[in-house]
């Protein structure tokens, strides 16, 4: 899995891109079902993270995830990512 992490706006900090890197660890059971990952975190008022995931059999997922606070943001996020690859494999392995 490739992963592209792009900050829009200001700069990830040490703690921030740990925190991120540390997350997607939740989703390593798909590393080999997932092309690649491309996360945007926008930070205006609130954080946005806006995260599409391209898998092996051309489907697409984009999810999206926002907060005041950037942990709360990259959860919500990760929560709705991981229903969404949970549901795509049962797809695909229903098949």
């Amino acid at each position: 899995m490739t992963k592209s992490i792009n900050a829009v706006g200001f700069t990830l900090d040490q703690k921030q891109s740990d925190m991120i890197e540390s997350k997607l660890k939740r989703i390593s059971y798909a590393d080999d079902l997932i092309i690649d990952l491309i996360m945007r975190i926008k930070h205006d008022k609130e954080y946005s993270f806006d995260t599409t995931v391209n898998f092996r059999w051309g489907a697409q997922a984009h999810v999206d995830g926002k907060d005041f606070d950037f942990g709360a943001a990259l959860n919500k996020m990760m929560d709705v990512l991981d229903n969404k690859i949970k549901k795509e494999k049962d797809k695909v392995q229903g098949k």
